[in-house]
């Protein structure tokens, strides 16, 4: 899973970087010009594959991970509707974006903080590029896309169908993730990418002044942004930044003396794995205890091929027990016995925290 940290110079996007990978990685550079963005892989942090690795002691143990990447935003980009092609397909890599947005005054700023004012303008600056690449694929269509096959003429006029479907509303402002659209929608428009249909959470940087309003201030804004597949979260980057840089104990310690109930890092993920619509499952042995993501509705095959393609392949049956189950019972031995650990089929459709086993014939 890849989220991109986009937002305008000065709304404190590295420093949020910094908060969520414990990096140390160059405030203020972006602003200056350069261009190469900050990546930076982290573990996700998840109790029960700490609990499922003291039941087994396993060799290893390897949790989720989910990469940030820190693009630069020259000042006065979205501004001037400049921001360059090759940092929007960085943009267009991401699988959800983390758009901070400045809610504090700082030194240096050349304007007063207004997050929505600021969220708005790269927003437009998104829905503009998505509208080119449209009027783009449109153009295409209605010349070369009258040729090829009777299934390929379908094709193009289904695409071109849907194209000139989105195209006003592209144009009245409206991102395509506020859009209602069908599966079959969704599944034409994967292969653009397009930057205002990808799923956004919207972080309200706020300084320390104003942690006590930190929870009034999130509710007003999930009251201001009411829009699908979108989120709004409220962090004081800089202070996070700070406890990032800590030891466990010492962080949960400046923590309860600010008031901060949980480290972002772990919110964070949560927040974006629900806007993706993700969970976790998990493989455990002797060998190893594994954390694996995977998309709501997913079945037991697709968990298969998350594991390997050829358990998907070969797939016979999975061997399931819930996370919960198999504490109480403390092995699988004793889930077996008590009939908690389940055989399962192809269809079955693979819940989060299941621990599973998947039995398959690598030469099917």
């Amino acid at each position: 899973m890849q989220v991109t940290i986009v937002g305008l110079p000065g709304a404190g996007k590295t420093t949020v970087f910094n908060a969520l990978t414990g990096g140390h990685a160059e405030t203020g550079a972006f602003s200056g010009g350069r261009a190469a963005p900050n990546v930076a892989v982290v573990k996700i942090p998840d109790t029960r594959l700490d609990r499922l690795s003291e039941l087994f002691h396993p060799r290893k143990t390897t949790p989720a991970d989910v990469t940030y990447v820190d693009v630069a935003m020259p000042a006065g980009a979205a501004r001037e509707g400049t921001i360059a092609p090759d940092v929007l397909a960085q943009i267009r890599d991401a699988d959800a974006l983390l758009h901070v947005a400045r809610a504090f005054d700082g030194a240096g700023a050349d304007r007063a903080a207004d997050p929505w004012r600021d969220v708005d303008e790269l927003d437009v600056e998104f829905i503009l590029a998505d509208l080119g690449v449209i009027e783009k694929r449109l153009d295409k269509l209605r010349t070369s896309g009258r040729h090829g096959s009777p299934s390929e003429r379908e094709d193009n006029a289904r695409e071109e169908e849907l194209l000139d479907r989105l195209e006003p509303e592209l144009s009245d402002g409206r991102p395509l993730r506020a859009m209602d659209l069908s599966d079959d929608d969704e599944r034409r428009l994967r292969g653009y990418r397009f930057l205002s249909q990808k799923p956004v959470l919207i972080l309200l940087n706020i300084d320390e002044a104003r942690l006590g309003e930190a929870a009034q201030v999130e509710a007003d804004g999930r009251v201001r942004h009411v829009q699908p597949h979108s989120e709004v979260v409220v962090l004081a980057g800089k202070i996070e930044a700070e406890i990032a840089q800590l030891a466990a104990e010492d962080a949960q310690l400046f923590m309860e003396e600010l008031g901060i109930a949980e480290a972002s890092r772990g919110r964070m993920i949560r927040l974006t794995y629900a806007l993706l619509g993700l969970f976790s499952f998990f493989t455990a042995g002797e060998d190893e205890c594994r954390a694996w993501t995977l998309s709501v509705g997913a079945s037991s095959v697709d968990a298969a091929g998350a594991i390997h393609s050829d358990l998907a392949r070969g797939f016979i049956r999975a061997e399931v027990v819930t996370y919960d189950d198999l504490m109480v019972c403390g092995s699988m031995a004793e889930a077996r016995k008590r009939g908690l650990l389940r055989s399962e089929g192809k269809t079955y459709q693979v819940r989060d925290g299941d621990v599973i086993q998947v039995l398959f014939n690598i030469a099917r």
